[in-house]
Formats: structure tokens, C-alpha cells, sequence
């Protein structure tokens, strides 16, 4: 039998009769619990000098420590450039399960056991959906500005846990039918102190301050007049009740840096226990900053790595989430010496725990620092953002077209989108497959998908940074008209190329992510970095007054695309084919020109080929057989393509068509060689029937 983990168990463990703590610093000389009055937290009723072991954690008793009681630590140690020990301030413990605010810089941890043990909650035997990766279809959005406008939830509900949980919203994520909802950050966070001064707010969250306890703004007035336990019980009703609608939770979580900020940042809890420990440092004591966001916490040391897989193991065991999209996350594999390795100890542990490695575990696969873009770097069992992808994709279908209008030549062929189409082989290993491969077009930061057609340059002056912040290279078009547009010939344009954009990232191989509002054409009227706005300019609209006069019919498009990917095991292969061989849950591959023939090495390579037929038939293994054809024209004349002839193949069924502004398609079958004419900037999507159909000769 193993020994203990010393290691295991910090945090406070309240009882009826009090609780001990325990709490890890290497470099402390003292370390004192301090409770306070419930009605005042700035009264103490209790302090007890921690005792240190040999491994650092510092452990101690209070008879004070009983469910809901507020407590924070205070920390002496030695001085020196890496270190920045207080003992007069009240610190957070890193492991608190719940917290409060007690002065504009100071908080206090809640003690909390474990959830449903005498606080009311029950899981009722609900269990998690467990979505194959490859019926996945991610949908990322905010709690808060999910529901906030929704007049079909209840106004105390909106924009809380509670909300998203609610029938109205169920049901419209089933209806669309998207699988797993991925929120921005929900650990709790607060503004940097550079956006509190200018009055403005960290919406998104990326600012983390404890990495145990919900954040308590999103849960409803009534959850948050009970404490910490009720903002635990909400966020934990809204999991049940995602579970119980077939729906899976993913949270974006931020474990690369804190909100201490810079190195002469607020002192709310890691800096003051163990600056030295929990930061990376260079030889002069200043923080080494691979994140953009003032600090990088140290991964490099075991602690730290005990920290992340304590908490993911938290979340995904007590509360029951299924999965974790991990921002910046090359920060995450970085080792002692700032490296970045897939073996990482924190990789590594996050995969071979049995609770962490049984969810879905989604890689942001940069960050800022040295060598810091790994994308197609991780270990097998990640997924990763796919940058590559959606870049390229923006590329096919808008400057590509910009460069066409311009100067009569698009400038590239169709070989690199067809690349990304089938899987992305050429960036994740075979031993990963396709599912390696979160595609998105669109995130929360970056334009809405309606913005990359009407914008051509970012608008961010409303973030008070003059224009500075967010991406000025983000492979938009406007179609000549910046921002709205009258021109009814525009405004079409636009539209088909958002659906080009909808149907490509549905209908290619890999897991796909659907921006929340990017369905019906949300707009943030051309703001690509809208972090700081907790407005309706982020808000989902929900009444037609308020959504743009095309929604509905995207919105019909987007729910017919999601449908047509579950319905066709072909588009959704679970590994990479072999040539020669019989692949399992592979897609068998055949690729063809306008005119039906085989692609050869020169309609690969040329820059004018931009007309593609992908047939791509399923190996079965848990689904039968299913075969589609995808016609890919991306010029600007109409043409015609010949049908290929295929083996087995006695048909073709329409099922989309991208040049319609309705997703229902005339269901005809045409025969292996008959002539199908495509829109300019268009694409199909048919079903190739097997032999003993009853094709028809014609036009659709």
C-alpha cells in the first residue's frame, strides 16, 4: 500500500466543531490562520500559529473553522528579490473553495466541505453525457452574456448559472443542436487595477484569483444572499441540469498566470505566500512573463503543477464538468528551465489521472513567450485550437476573393484548404488523427464571423486604448463597404460567405467550435478585443428587433449543418487513413476536378485551380456506411461540374447548397456524370448513394 501524499488535502477542512488547514510554503518562517466574524471580516475571533513539516505545507486547528466561516492566512518569511512576505496582509488560500470580498483590496476564503454533504445539493443520479469526440460540436460562450437579454428567462435568472440553466436556454442549445457549451472563465476573477481606474471591467474573466471556488457575480441574487455555498450549489444545479439535457460542460480555464499582475501588482494571495515558489523569476528577481498578463506562474516546480491537477481534478470530480479548454497552455508545459515539452509533469498528469484524462481536455496551444507557438505539439489525448486552420480558411473564402476582385487572380490554389478539410495530417501525428483538431473560424477574442465579412480594420477605440489592442491581421473583407452597408448586392455577398465559412467549419474532419452568435450574425460592430465590455455589444441578441434581418435564415443554416454532420459519419472521421489499407473509423478519400477527373499533381499545385469534389466515404465500425461528395467553387463565375464516377456509387443527393439563402435543398438524385451547376463562391454538399438507387439524369 503507498504511502500519503503529503501534498494531498490543502486547503481548509471545516467541521461543526471546527477544521484544520493547511496551506504550502517552501520558503515561510510563519504562517498563522486568522478567522473572522461572520458580520465583520475585518474582526478576528480566531488565530493559531501553523506548524510547518518537512515538506512545507503548514498545518493548524481552529475550533472556529466551521462550514461558511471566512479566513484568510498571513505569511512571514525572509526578504530578498524574489521574495515579498507581509505578515500584516490577509491572504487567500490558493485551495479556498469559496470566497468573499472584504475591502476593495482584500478577500477572504470560505470554508466549504465537500459539495452535498449537509448543504442541500444531490445529483440526483444524473449522469454526464460522455459526447464522443467526434459528435462533438463545441459551442463557446459566457454565462453571463449567454442569457443576459433573453426575455424567455426569468429576469432574476438572466445572465447567471442559473440562467443558462434554465428550460428557455436548453432548449435552444439542443434545438441548434451543439453538444458541449464551453464558458468563458468561471474561476472567480477580478479587473486589472489599470481597467478598475479608467471605470471599466474584466468581462471575460481572464484574470483568475482563486482556482477552486465559482465566480460569484454569475450566480442569481438569491444564490449569492446564501454565500459561497449557494454560489457553489447554483454553478453545480446548472452542471446537473446541462447533464440532464444531453448537454456537455467545458470550462476555459486559466491556470497560466494570476491576478497579482505585475511584479509590483495586488498582493491577494500567491505572492505573499510564496513569491519565490509560485512565479517564475529571472536572476534579478523580475517576473519572466510568457503570458502577456504581468506574471506566469511556475510550472516548473511540483506544487504548482499540484495546484493546476488538484483544481481541474476538483471541478471535473466534485462538480462534475467534462472537460477543460486551457488557456495559453504552452505556459502549462513549460519546465524549470522556461522549455516547453509535451512530457511535461502537468501534461502528463492531467492525462494519466483518472478523473482529469476521462474529460475532454482542449489545448490553446501558444503563448507569448520563446518558441511559444506548439500548435500540433501536444501529446496524444489533447485537442488543440487549430489556428493554422482557421486562418487558411479565412483566407479561401474572404482576401482570397479580396485579392480576386482586385487583381483577377485569387493567388492560391485549393491544395492547403483541402488540407485543413480532411484533417490538418500535415500539422497533428497519425498517432492523434483528425480529433487532434479543434477547428474554429471565429473565438471570443477576434471578429464575430458577421464582422470578418464587414470589416476590414478593427474598431476598438471604445477600449480605451486608442485603437492599440487586438489583432491587426485578421484575413477579413469587407466586400468593399466598411461596417453596415446598403448596397443589397453587398449584403448578399457578405451573407454567402458566412455560410461558406458555417458549412466549411461543419463540414470538415476535426471537432468543430461554433462561436456563440455566429450562428444568427452577431455583431460587436467591429471590435476584435471586446474583453472589456459587459454591454449588449457582447450580450446575445434574442428578439428579431435586435438581430439582424438575415438571423433567421442563418440560423436555420447553422442548425441543418450541425444536423447534416451527425447524420454523415463521413465527414467525422476518427482517425487518419492509410493508403492501401482498411483504417477503422477512417474516411476513405478521393479527390476530383470540375471535370470529374481524378486530381492530379498539377490541379494540386495550381494557383487558378480553385474547384474541388471531395468524396469521402466512411470505414465503418459503430455507424453504418455513409459516403458524401463536397463541391468546393470558390471564383467568381458560376460553372459546371461533372459528377465523378465511383465505384459503388450509383448516385448524388443534394442536401446544401451554400448559394441559397435557406438550407432546404430540392433532394434530388443525378447520375454519375451528369452536369451540376455551382454558384460563383459556393459550395454542395451531397450524398453519395450506393448502387441500387434509382438516380435521375438532370439538374437540381
Amino acid at each position: 500500500m503507498s504511502a500519503p501524499d503529503p501534498l494531498r488535502e490543502l486547503g481548509a477542512s471545516p467541521g461543526v466543531d471546527g477544521g484544520a488547514v493547511r496551506i504550502w510554503s517552501a520558503h515561510a518562517s510563519a504562517v498563522e490562520l486568522v478567522v473572522f466574524d461572520d458580520g465583520d471580516l475585518e474582526w478576528a475571533v480566531d488565530r493559531v500559529a501553523l506548524e510547518r513539516d518537512e515538506h512545507g505545507v503548514w498545518s493548524g486547528r481552529s475550533g472556529a473553522l466551521t462550514p461558511g466561516a471566512r479566513y484568510a492566512i498571513r505569511v512571514d518569511g525572509p526578504a530578498g528579490v524574489e521574495h515579498a512576505f507581509n505578515p500584516v496582509h490577509d491572504l487567500l488560500d490558493p485551495y479556498a473553495r469559496g470566497l468573499v470580498r472584504a475591502d476593495a483590496g482584500s478577500w477572504r476564503g470560505v470554508a466549504l466541505g465537500r459539495l452535498g454533504d449537509g448543504d442541500g445539493f444531490e445529483w440526483g443520479g444524473v449522469a454526464a453525457p460522455r459526447i464522443p469526440l467526434d459528435r462533438t460540436v463545441v459551442y463557446e460562450t459566457h454565462v453571463r452574456g449567454f442569457s443576459k437579454r433573453n426575455p424567455a428567462v426569468p429576469e432574476a435568472l438572466r445572465g447567471t448559472y442559473a440562467g443558462l440553466a434554465h428550460d428557455a436556454s436548453l432548449d435552444y442549445l439542443r434545438d441548434l443542436g451543439v453538444t458541449t457549451v464551453e464558458l468563458l472563465p468561471v474561476h472567480a476573477f477580478v479587473s486589472e487595477e489599470r481597467l478598475v481606474r479608467q471605470g471599466r471591467v474584466n468581462a471575460w474573466g481572464y484574470n483568475t484569483l482563486g482556482f477552486f471556488a465559482p465566480h460569484g457575480a454569475y450566480a442569481s441574487a438569491a444564490a449569492q444572499a446564501e454565500g459561497a455555498a449557494g454560489v457553489r450549489r447554483e454553478f453545480a444545479g446548472m452542471v446537473r441540469r446541462l447533464h440532464e439535457a444531453g448537454l456537455e460542460l467545458v470550462l476555459d480555464v486559466v491556470y497560466n498566470h494570476t491576478a497579482e499582475e505585475h511584479r509590483e501588482g495586488p498582493t491577494y494571495s500567491f505572492r505573499g505566500i510564496d513569491n519565490a515558489a509560485y512565479y517564475r523569476h529571472d536572476a534579478h528577481g523580475r517576473y519572466v512573463d510568457t503570458t502577456g498578463c504581468g506574471n506566469t506562474l511556475d510550472f516548473g516546480r511540483e506544487q504548482t503543477v499540484r495546484l493546476a491537477l488538484d483544481s481541474m481534478r476538483y471541478w471535473a470530480g466534485e462538480l462534475g464538468v467534462d472537460g477543460f479548454r486551457l488557456d495559453l497552455a504552452a505556459t502549462l508545459g513549460r519546465d524549470d528551465h522556461g522549455a516547453f515539452t509535451p512530457e511535461h509533469p502537468l501534461l502528463r498528469g492531467m492525462l494519466d489521472d483518472p478523473v482529469i484524462g476521462a474529460s475532454k481536455l482542449i489545448a490553446e496551444p501558444w503563448d507569448l513567450g520563446p518558441d511559444g507557438w506548439r500548435t500540433g505539439g501536444f501529446p496524444a489525448g489533447f485537442s488543440e485550437w487549430n489556428d493554422r486552420y482557421r486562418d487558411r480558411m479565412r483566407d479561401f473564402w474572404l482576401t482570397d476573393l479580396r485579392q480576386e476582385r482586385e487583381t483577377g487572380s485569387a493567388g492560391s490554389g485549393i491544395g492547403r484548404f483541402a488540407t485543413r478539410l480532411a484533417g490538418s495530417a500535415n500539422t497533428f501525428s497519425p498517432e492523434r488523427g483528425p480529433l487532434a483538431s479543434l477547428n474554429f473560424i471565429t473565438a471570443h477574442d477576434g471578429f464575430t464571423l458577421a464582422d470578418l465579412t464587414a470589416y476590414d480594420v478593427k474598431h476598438n477605440l471604445g477600449n480605451g486604448e486608442d485603437n492599440r489592442d487586438g489583432a491587426d491581421h485578421n484575413r477579413s473583407y469587407n466586400h468593399g463597404v466598411e461596417g453596415e452597408a446598403a448596397d443589397p448586392e453587398v449584403r448578399a455577398a457578405r451573407r454567402r460567405s458566412i455560410r461558406n465559412l458555417l458549412g466549411t467549419l461543419l463540414l470538415s474532419a476535426g471537432v468543430p467550435m461554433l462561436t456563440a452568435g455566429d450562428e444568427y450574425g452577431r455583431t460587436q460592430r467591429g471590435n476584435n478585443n471586446a474583453y472589456c465590455h459587459d454591454s449588449p455589444l457582447t450580450w446575445l441578441a434574442w428578439s428579431d428587433e435586435d438581430r439582424p434581418q438575415s438571423a433567421a435564415a442563418l440560423h436555420r443554416t447553422a442548425r441543418a449543418l450541425i444536423r447534416l454532420r451527425a447524420e454523415n459519419p463521413a465527414l467525422r472521421p476518427v482517425r487518419y487513413g492509410v493508403f492501401g489499407e482498411t483504417t477503422p473509423s477512417a474516411t476513405q478519400m478521393d479527390w476530383y476536378n470540375a471535370e470529374g477527373e481524378s486530381m492530379g499533381i498539377d490541379d494540386w499545385n495550381s494557383p487558378a485551380e480553385r474547384t474541388l469534389q471531395y468524396l469521402a466515404a466512411s470505414t465503418p465500425e459503430h455507424e453504418p456506411p455513409n459516403r458524401i461528395l463536397l463541391v468546393v467553387h470558390a471564383r467568381s463565375e458560376d460553372t459546371e461540374v461533372v459528377l465523378p464516377a465511383h465505384a459503388g456509387v450509383a448516385g448524388y443527393t443534394l442536401l446544401w447548397d451554400s448559394a441559397l439563402e435557406e438550407p432546404e435543398a430540392v433532394a434530388r438524385t443525378l447520375a454519375p456524370g451528369a452536369g451540376l451547376p455551382v454558384a460563383a463562391w459556393s459550395m454542395q454538399l451531397l450524398r453519395a448513394e450506393p448502387e441500387g438507387a434509382e438516380p435521375e439524369s438532370g439538374a437540381v
